[in-house]
Protein backbone atom coordinates (compact mmCIF):
# COMPACT_ATOMS: atom_id res chain seq x y z
CA UNK A 1 0.00 0.00 0.00
CA UNK A 2 1.32 3.35 -0.46
CA UNK A 3 1.80 5.71 2.27
CA UNK A 4 0.44 8.70 2.19
CA UNK A 5 2.45 12.53 1.75
CA UNK A 6 3.28 13.75 4.68
CA UNK A 7 1.67 17.52 5.17
CA UNK A 8 3.00 19.71 8.34
CA UNK A 9 0.21 22.30 9.22
CA UNK A 10 1.16 25.19 11.27
CA UNK A 11 -1.25 27.56 12.86
CA UNK A 12 -1.71 29.75 15.80
CA UNK A 13 -5.34 28.97 16.00
CA UNK A 14 -6.37 24.95 17.63
CA UNK A 15 -9.47 25.42 16.13
CA UNK A 16 -7.89 26.08 12.55
CA UNK A 17 -5.04 23.38 12.87
CA UNK A 18 -7.92 21.01 14.37
CA UNK A 19 -10.19 21.57 11.69
CA UNK A 20 -7.81 21.68 8.87
CA UNK A 21 -6.53 17.71 10.27
CA UNK A 22 -9.99 16.47 9.82
CA UNK A 23 -10.54 17.58 6.65
CA UNK A 24 -7.51 16.17 5.33
CA UNK A 25 -6.16 13.42 7.28
CA UNK A 26 -7.92 11.13 4.96
CA UNK A 27 -5.61 11.82 1.95
CA UNK A 28 -2.46 13.09 3.83
CA UNK A 29 0.15 11.85 6.98
CA UNK A 30 -0.92 15.25 8.93
CA UNK A 31 1.28 17.06 11.47
CA UNK A 32 0.39 19.75 13.56
CA UNK A 33 2.49 22.77 14.99
CA UNK A 34 1.30 26.16 16.71
CA UNK A 35 4.69 27.95 16.25
CA UNK A 36 8.05 28.36 14.41
CA UNK A 37 9.73 26.85 17.00
CA UNK A 38 7.36 23.23 16.63
CA UNK A 39 7.32 23.12 13.22
CA UNK A 40 11.00 23.70 12.75
CA UNK A 41 11.04 20.34 15.58
CA UNK A 42 9.13 18.16 13.08
CA UNK A 43 10.90 19.49 10.00
CA UNK A 44 14.15 18.03 11.45
CA UNK A 45 12.85 15.02 12.50
CA UNK A 46 10.41 14.11 9.91
CA UNK A 47 10.40 13.39 6.45
CA UNK A 48 8.04 16.15 5.24
CA UNK A 49 6.60 16.35 1.54
CA UNK A 50 3.97 19.13 1.84
CA UNK A 51 3.93 22.54 4.54
CA UNK A 52 0.86 24.55 5.10
CA UNK A 53 1.47 27.40 6.79
CA UNK A 54 -0.15 30.66 8.21
CA UNK A 55 1.35 33.89 7.80
CA UNK A 56 1.10 34.92 10.30
CA UNK A 57 1.42 32.93 13.46
CA UNK A 58 1.71 35.82 16.08
CA UNK A 59 4.44 38.09 18.48
CA UNK A 60 7.57 38.04 16.18
CA UNK A 61 7.01 34.78 14.56
CA UNK A 62 5.79 34.27 11.08
CA UNK A 63 5.32 31.81 8.04
CA UNK A 64 8.52 34.02 6.43
CA UNK A 65 10.36 33.05 8.59
CA UNK A 66 9.41 29.18 8.50
CA UNK A 67 9.66 29.48 5.05
CA UNK A 68 13.40 30.62 5.32
CA UNK A 69 14.03 27.35 7.97
CA UNK A 70 12.64 25.20 4.62
CA UNK A 71 15.26 26.39 2.61
CA UNK A 72 18.17 25.08 4.73
CA UNK A 73 17.09 21.97 4.81
CA UNK A 74 18.49 19.32 1.95
CA UNK A 75 14.98 18.28 0.68
CA UNK A 76 12.94 20.92 1.73
CA UNK A 77 9.21 20.42 2.09
CA UNK A 78 7.06 21.92 -0.63
CA UNK A 79 5.55 25.44 0.68
CA UNK A 80 2.14 26.65 0.35
CA UNK A 81 0.91 30.12 2.49
CA UNK A 82 -2.11 30.90 3.90
CA UNK A 83 -3.17 34.51 4.37
CA UNK A 84 -5.83 37.19 5.04
CA UNK A 85 -7.74 38.71 2.01
CA UNK A 86 -5.55 42.59 3.47
CA UNK A 87 -2.01 40.41 3.68
CA UNK A 88 -2.02 38.87 -0.24
CA UNK A 89 1.06 41.22 -1.12
CA UNK A 90 2.97 39.46 1.32
CA UNK A 91 1.92 35.89 0.09
CA UNK A 92 2.92 37.15 -3.44
CA UNK A 93 6.31 38.14 -1.68
CA UNK A 94 5.71 34.49 -0.32
CA UNK A 95 6.56 33.20 -3.32
CA UNK A 96 8.80 35.30 -4.75
CA UNK A 97 11.17 33.43 -1.48
CA UNK A 98 10.23 29.82 -2.78
CA UNK A 99 6.53 29.44 -1.41
CA UNK A 100 4.96 26.87 -3.98
CA UNK A 101 1.41 28.92 -4.00
CA UNK A 102 -0.56 30.43 -1.59
CA UNK A 103 -4.57 30.51 -0.39
CA UNK A 104 -7.12 32.93 1.60
CA UNK A 105 -8.75 32.57 4.68
CA UNK A 106 -11.52 31.59 5.47
CA UNK A 107 -9.94 28.33 3.45
CA UNK A 108 -11.88 26.39 0.70
CA UNK A 109 -11.11 23.40 1.78
CA UNK A 110 -11.90 21.56 -1.81
CA UNK A 111 -9.88 24.54 -3.50
CA UNK A 112 -6.82 23.34 -0.44
CA UNK A 113 -7.02 20.02 -1.34
CA UNK A 114 -6.85 20.86 -5.14
CA UNK A 115 -3.59 22.74 -4.54
CA UNK A 116 -2.13 20.18 -2.14
CA UNK A 117 -2.57 17.21 -4.27
CA UNK A 118 -0.91 19.54 -7.52
CA UNK A 119 1.76 20.41 -4.89
CA UNK A 120 2.47 17.08 -4.55
CA UNK A 121 2.69 16.12 -7.91
CA UNK A 122 5.19 18.57 -8.49
CA UNK A 123 7.07 17.31 -4.99
CA UNK A 124 7.22 13.40 -6.13
CA UNK A 125 8.50 14.67 -9.53
CA UNK A 126 11.29 16.62 -8.18
CA UNK A 127 11.98 13.32 -5.96
CA UNK A 128 12.31 11.64 -9.23
CA UNK A 129 14.70 14.10 -10.95
CA UNK A 130 16.91 13.63 -7.87
CA UNK A 131 16.70 9.86 -7.78
CA UNK A 132 17.51 9.78 -11.91
CA UNK A 133 20.28 12.21 -11.55
CA UNK A 134 21.72 9.81 -8.77
CA UNK A 135 21.45 6.81 -10.66
CA UNK A 136 23.31 8.93 -13.60
CA UNK A 137 25.69 9.76 -10.90
CA UNK A 138 26.29 5.73 -9.91
CA UNK A 139 26.22 5.23 -13.64
CA UNK A 140 29.81 6.83 -14.93
CA UNK A 141 28.67 10.04 -12.79
CA UNK A 142 30.51 12.12 -9.72
CA UNK A 143 29.96 9.11 -7.12
CA UNK A 144 32.91 7.63 -9.28
CA UNK A 145 35.23 10.91 -9.21
CA UNK A 146 36.02 9.96 -5.11
CA UNK A 147 37.29 13.18 -3.25
CA UNK A 148 36.50 15.07 -0.66
CA UNK A 149 39.82 17.57 -1.11
CA UNK A 150 39.24 21.48 -2.10
CA UNK A 151 40.45 20.80 -5.08
CA UNK A 152 38.30 18.00 -6.24
CA UNK A 153 35.56 20.21 -4.85
CA UNK A 154 36.22 23.01 -7.34
CA UNK A 155 36.01 19.97 -10.09
CA UNK A 156 32.78 18.94 -8.77
CA UNK A 157 31.74 22.25 -9.37
CA UNK A 158 32.95 22.68 -12.78
CA UNK A 159 31.14 19.75 -14.06
CA UNK A 160 27.66 19.89 -13.11
CA UNK A 161 27.61 23.24 -14.16
CA UNK A 162 29.41 23.23 -17.51
CA UNK A 163 27.44 19.62 -18.31
CA UNK A 164 24.14 21.11 -19.28
CA UNK A 165 26.01 23.08 -21.85
CA UNK A 166 26.88 22.34 -25.21
CA UNK A 167 30.13 23.76 -24.41
CA UNK A 168 33.50 21.70 -25.74
CA UNK A 169 35.35 20.78 -22.59
CA UNK A 170 39.17 20.19 -22.59
CA UNK A 171 40.77 18.06 -19.65
CA UNK A 172 44.44 18.36 -18.66
CA UNK A 173 46.01 16.27 -16.53
CA UNK A 174 49.25 13.70 -15.67
CA UNK A 175 48.30 10.40 -16.76
CA UNK A 176 45.90 8.36 -14.41
CA UNK A 177 44.23 11.17 -12.55
CA UNK A 178 40.82 9.95 -14.19
CA UNK A 179 40.39 12.34 -17.01
CA UNK A 180 37.95 9.69 -18.86
CA UNK A 181 35.94 9.71 -15.90
CA UNK A 182 35.77 13.49 -16.08
CA UNK A 183 34.33 12.78 -19.63
CA UNK A 184 32.20 10.28 -18.29
CA UNK A 185 30.51 12.50 -16.05
CA UNK A 186 29.86 15.14 -18.27
CA UNK A 187 28.52 12.94 -20.37
CA UNK A 188 26.07 11.81 -17.80
CA UNK A 189 24.97 14.82 -15.96
CA UNK A 190 23.88 16.16 -19.76
CA UNK A 191 21.15 16.19 -21.79
CA UNK A 192 22.51 14.38 -24.19
CA UNK A 193 22.95 11.12 -21.28
CA UNK A 194 20.95 8.84 -23.01
CA UNK A 195 22.75 8.89 -26.17
CA UNK A 196 25.77 7.49 -27.36
CA UNK A 197 29.51 8.47 -25.40
CA UNK A 198 32.18 6.99 -27.79
CA UNK A 199 35.76 7.00 -26.59
CA UNK A 200 38.77 7.34 -28.90
CA UNK A 201 42.40 7.25 -27.47
CA UNK A 202 44.43 8.81 -30.40
CA UNK A 203 48.15 8.49 -29.08
CA UNK A 204 47.19 3.80 -29.77
CA UNK A 205 46.29 4.96 -33.33
CA UNK A 206 48.15 5.87 -36.56
CA UNK A 207 47.17 8.95 -38.39
CA UNK A 208 45.71 6.65 -40.98
CA UNK A 209 43.76 4.80 -38.75
CA UNK A 210 42.92 7.49 -36.44
CA UNK A 211 41.14 9.58 -39.52
CA UNK A 212 39.08 6.38 -40.72
CA UNK A 213 38.27 5.84 -36.76
CA UNK A 214 36.50 9.33 -36.57
CA UNK A 215 35.34 10.25 -39.92
CA UNK A 216 34.57 6.94 -40.78
CA UNK A 217 35.22 5.84 -45.08
CA UNK A 218 34.06 4.57 -48.14
CA UNK A 219 34.68 1.25 -49.36
CA UNK A 220 38.39 1.50 -51.10
CA UNK A 221 39.18 4.63 -49.64
CA UNK A 222 42.56 2.81 -49.33
CA UNK A 223 44.56 -0.66 -49.48
CA UNK A 224 41.91 -3.04 -47.29
CA UNK A 225 39.14 -0.92 -47.07
CA UNK A 226 36.43 -3.49 -48.19
CA UNK A 227 33.52 -1.71 -47.31
CA UNK A 228 32.08 1.49 -45.84
CA UNK A 229 32.61 2.07 -42.03
CA UNK A 230 30.87 4.69 -40.51
CA UNK A 231 33.51 6.92 -37.79
CA UNK A 232 32.80 8.01 -34.61
CA UNK A 233 31.64 11.14 -35.17
CA UNK A 234 28.17 9.54 -36.80
CA UNK A 235 27.45 6.81 -34.13
CA UNK A 236 27.98 9.40 -31.63
CA UNK A 237 25.01 11.29 -33.04
CA UNK A 238 23.22 13.43 -30.38
CA UNK A 239 25.77 12.46 -28.01
CA UNK A 240 29.15 13.15 -26.91
CA UNK A 241 32.64 12.20 -28.41
CA UNK A 242 36.01 12.28 -26.08
CA UNK A 243 39.25 12.12 -27.64
CA UNK A 244 41.88 10.84 -25.28
CA UNK A 245 45.70 12.53 -25.77
CA UNK A 246 44.39 15.07 -28.86
CA UNK A 247 47.55 16.09 -28.39
CA UNK A 248 48.88 13.57 -30.42
CA UNK A 249 46.79 14.06 -33.25
CA UNK A 250 48.48 14.71 -37.22
CA UNK A 251 47.90 18.08 -38.61
CA UNK A 252 45.67 16.52 -41.18
CA UNK A 253 43.29 15.35 -38.94
CA UNK A 254 43.72 18.37 -36.86
CA UNK A 255 42.47 20.80 -39.94
CA UNK A 256 39.29 17.93 -40.39
CA UNK A 257 38.48 18.22 -36.82
CA UNK A 258 38.69 21.59 -37.04
CA UNK A 259 35.94 22.00 -39.46
CA UNK A 260 33.76 19.63 -37.29
CA UNK A 261 33.63 22.28 -34.39
CA UNK A 262 32.87 24.70 -36.96
CA UNK A 263 30.81 23.49 -39.14
CA UNK A 264 29.84 20.52 -37.82
CA UNK A 265 29.76 18.84 -40.66
CA UNK A 266 32.58 16.44 -42.74
CA UNK A 267 33.16 14.08 -44.95
CA UNK A 268 34.53 10.08 -44.42
CA UNK A 269 37.88 9.04 -45.87
CA UNK A 270 37.43 8.33 -49.59
CA UNK A 271 34.07 10.67 -49.84
CA UNK A 272 32.73 13.95 -50.88
CA UNK A 273 29.39 13.78 -49.48
CA UNK A 274 28.77 16.00 -46.26
CA UNK A 275 27.85 14.02 -43.29
CA UNK A 276 26.26 16.32 -40.58
CA UNK A 277 26.80 15.62 -37.14
CA UNK A 278 25.40 17.05 -33.88
CA UNK A 279 28.05 15.95 -30.90
CA UNK A 280 29.62 17.46 -27.76
CA UNK A 281 33.19 17.00 -27.69
CA UNK A 282 35.08 16.63 -24.31
CA UNK A 283 38.96 16.16 -25.10
CA UNK A 284 42.03 15.46 -22.78
CA UNK A 285 45.98 15.47 -23.06
CA UNK A 286 48.66 14.97 -20.02
CA UNK A 287 50.82 17.23 -21.98
CA UNK A 288 50.54 21.15 -22.38
CA UNK A 289 48.63 22.18 -25.45
CA UNK A 290 49.65 25.84 -25.27
CA UNK A 291 53.60 24.40 -24.90
CA UNK A 292 52.30 22.29 -28.30
CA UNK A 293 51.24 25.56 -30.09
CA UNK A 294 54.37 27.42 -29.41
CA UNK A 295 55.86 24.80 -30.87
CA UNK A 296 53.90 25.10 -34.06
CA UNK A 297 52.82 20.94 -33.44
CA UNK A 298 49.11 22.16 -32.53
CA UNK A 299 47.39 24.67 -34.80
CA UNK A 300 46.32 27.57 -32.30
CA UNK A 301 42.75 27.96 -33.88
CA UNK A 302 42.17 23.94 -33.27
CA UNK A 303 43.44 25.17 -29.47
CA UNK A 304 41.04 27.53 -28.93
CA UNK A 305 38.00 25.80 -30.06
CA UNK A 306 38.86 22.88 -27.76
CA UNK A 307 39.53 25.18 -24.93
CA UNK A 308 36.11 26.59 -24.17
CA UNK A 309 36.12 25.25 -20.77
CA UNK A 310 39.47 23.82 -19.44
CA UNK A 311 39.39 21.38 -16.27
CA UNK A 312 42.84 20.85 -15.02
CA UNK A 313 42.79 17.61 -12.76
CA UNK A 314 45.87 17.39 -9.89
CA UNK A 315 48.28 14.58 -9.33
CA UNK A 316 47.41 12.49 -6.31
CA UNK A 317 50.12 13.67 -4.85
CA UNK A 318 48.76 17.14 -4.43
CA UNK A 319 45.12 15.94 -2.96
CA UNK A 320 46.43 13.27 -0.30
CA UNK A 321 43.40 13.48 1.91
CA UNK A 322 41.84 12.17 -0.66
CA UNK A 323 43.84 8.56 -0.80
CA UNK A 324 42.09 7.63 2.43
CA UNK A 325 38.72 7.47 0.42
CA UNK A 326 40.05 6.26 -2.67
CA UNK A 327 41.64 3.24 -0.83
CA UNK A 328 38.72 2.29 0.81
CA UNK A 329 36.91 2.19 -1.76
CA UNK A 330 39.06 0.21 -3.73
CA UNK A 331 39.51 -2.24 -0.44
CA UNK A 332 35.95 -2.79 -0.74
CA UNK A 333 35.32 -3.19 -4.53
CA UNK A 334 37.65 -5.86 -4.39
CA UNK A 335 37.48 -7.56 -1.78
CA UNK A 336 33.57 -8.38 -2.87
CA UNK A 337 35.19 -9.18 -6.18
CA UNK A 338 37.19 -11.83 -4.62
CA UNK A 339 35.40 -12.88 -1.98
CA UNK A 340 37.81 -11.89 0.56
CA UNK A 341 35.29 -10.96 2.92
CA UNK A 342 35.53 -7.65 5.27
CA UNK A 343 39.61 -6.55 4.91
CA UNK A 344 41.62 -3.78 6.51
CA UNK A 345 45.51 -1.97 5.71
CA UNK A 346 48.09 -2.63 8.64
CA UNK A 347 48.69 0.58 10.46
CA UNK A 348 51.93 0.67 8.42
CA UNK A 349 50.65 0.21 5.03
CA UNK A 350 48.35 2.87 5.90
CA UNK A 351 51.29 5.28 6.55
CA UNK A 352 52.78 4.27 3.43
CA UNK A 353 49.96 5.17 1.19
CA UNK A 354 49.68 8.41 2.38
CA UNK A 355 53.92 9.10 2.07
CA UNK A 356 54.39 7.51 -1.49
CA UNK A 357 54.15 9.90 -4.25
CA UNK A 358 52.07 8.17 -6.60
CA UNK A 359 53.67 8.95 -10.24
CA UNK A 360 50.83 6.74 -11.77
CA UNK A 361 48.18 8.74 -9.65
CA UNK A 362 44.91 7.25 -9.16
CA UNK A 363 45.09 4.46 -11.49
CA UNK A 364 48.41 3.25 -9.81
CA UNK A 365 46.80 3.31 -6.55
CA UNK A 366 43.41 1.37 -7.56
CA UNK A 367 46.31 -1.26 -9.15
CA UNK A 368 47.96 -1.55 -5.36
CA UNK A 369 45.16 -1.86 -3.61
CA UNK A 370 43.71 -4.67 -6.02
CA UNK A 371 47.65 -6.55 -5.84
CA UNK A 372 47.07 -6.42 -1.82
CA UNK A 373 43.72 -7.52 -1.52
CA UNK A 374 44.93 -10.47 -4.14
CA UNK A 375 47.79 -11.60 -2.09
CA UNK A 376 46.90 -11.12 1.49
CA UNK A 377 46.36 -14.38 3.60
CA UNK A 378 44.12 -12.56 6.64
CA UNK A 379 41.87 -10.01 7.32
CA UNK A 380 44.91 -7.48 7.34
CA UNK A 381 46.42 -6.17 4.27
CA UNK A 382 50.39 -6.56 5.28
CA UNK A 383 53.30 -4.41 3.72
CA UNK A 384 54.68 -7.86 2.26
CA UNK A 385 51.63 -8.01 0.40
CA UNK A 386 51.66 -4.64 -1.18
CA UNK A 387 53.68 -3.90 -4.99
CA UNK A 388 57.31 -3.13 -4.07
CA UNK A 389 57.79 0.69 -4.26
CA UNK A 390 55.11 0.57 -1.40
CA UNK A 391 56.83 -2.05 0.55
CA UNK A 392 59.96 0.07 0.87
CA UNK A 393 57.77 3.12 2.35
CA UNK A 394 55.83 0.40 4.16
CA UNK A 395 58.30 -1.01 6.09
CA UNK A 396 60.19 2.14 7.02
CA UNK A 397 57.08 3.49 7.76
CA UNK A 398 56.51 1.10 10.91
CA UNK A 399 59.03 2.72 12.47
CA UNK A 400 59.39 6.04 11.89
CA UNK A 401 55.61 7.29 10.92
CA UNK A 402 53.62 5.86 13.73
CA UNK A 403 52.95 8.49 15.56
CA UNK A 404 51.76 10.72 12.51
CA UNK A 405 48.54 11.28 11.28
CA UNK A 406 47.77 7.71 9.62
CA UNK A 407 44.84 6.88 7.24
CA UNK A 408 42.36 6.01 9.75
CA UNK A 409 42.51 9.61 11.43
CA UNK A 410 42.39 11.23 8.35
CA UNK A 411 38.61 9.21 6.92
CA UNK A 412 37.56 9.82 10.34
CA UNK A 413 38.08 13.49 9.72
CA UNK A 414 36.32 13.37 6.61
CA UNK A 415 33.64 11.41 7.92
CA UNK A 416 33.20 14.12 10.58
CA UNK A 417 33.07 16.87 7.69
CA UNK A 418 30.85 14.64 5.82
CA UNK A 419 28.03 14.44 8.08
CA UNK A 420 28.08 18.34 8.88
CA UNK A 421 27.98 19.02 5.03
CA UNK A 422 24.95 16.82 5.13
CA UNK A 423 23.58 18.18 8.33
CA UNK A 424 23.77 14.77 10.05
CA UNK A 425 21.98 12.87 7.21
CA UNK A 426 23.78 9.67 6.65
CA UNK A 427 22.33 8.87 3.34
CA UNK A 428 23.51 11.91 2.60
CA UNK A 429 26.65 11.57 4.02
CA UNK A 430 27.22 8.04 2.41
CA UNK A 431 27.10 9.86 -0.88
CA UNK A 432 29.59 12.47 -0.36
CA UNK A 433 31.94 10.00 0.54
CA UNK A 434 31.22 7.69 -2.05
CA UNK A 435 30.41 4.66 0.05
CA UNK A 436 27.10 2.48 1.03
CA UNK A 437 25.22 3.83 4.10
CA UNK A 438 26.00 0.22 5.74
CA UNK A 439 29.67 0.91 5.26
CA UNK A 440 28.98 4.30 6.89
CA UNK A 441 27.30 3.13 9.80
CA UNK A 442 30.13 0.40 10.43
CA UNK A 443 32.80 3.18 10.57
CA UNK A 444 30.99 5.16 12.45
CA UNK A 445 30.81 2.53 14.88
CA UNK A 446 34.83 1.63 14.37
CA UNK A 447 35.67 5.19 15.22
CA UNK A 448 33.03 5.59 18.32
CA UNK A 449 31.07 8.64 16.46
CA UNK A 450 27.90 7.27 17.29
CA UNK A 451 25.86 9.65 19.44
CA UNK A 452 24.38 8.52 22.02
Amino acid sequence: MDLHPTLLIVDDERHTREGLRRALESQFDVYLAADVSGAASILEAEGIDLLLTDLRLGGAEDGMRLLEKCQTLSHPPVCIMMTAYGSVQSAVEAMRRGAYDYVTKPVNIDELELLLLRAQKSRKLEVENRQMRRELDRKFGLEQLIGRSPRMEEIFDVIRQVADSRATVLIEGESGTGKELVAHAIHALSPRSKRPFQAVHCAALSPQLLESELFGHEKGAFTGAQERRVGRFEQAEGGTVFLDEIGEIDAATQVKLLRVLGERSFERVGGNKKIEVDIRLVAATNRSLSQLVKEGRFREDLFYRINVVRVELPPLRERREDIPLLARAFLEEFARENGKGELRFSESVEAALLQYDWPGNVRELRTAVEHGVVLCRGAEILAKDMPPALNVHANASAVTFANTLNLGQMEKSSIIRALQEAGENRTEAARLLGISRRTLQRKLKEYKLEKE
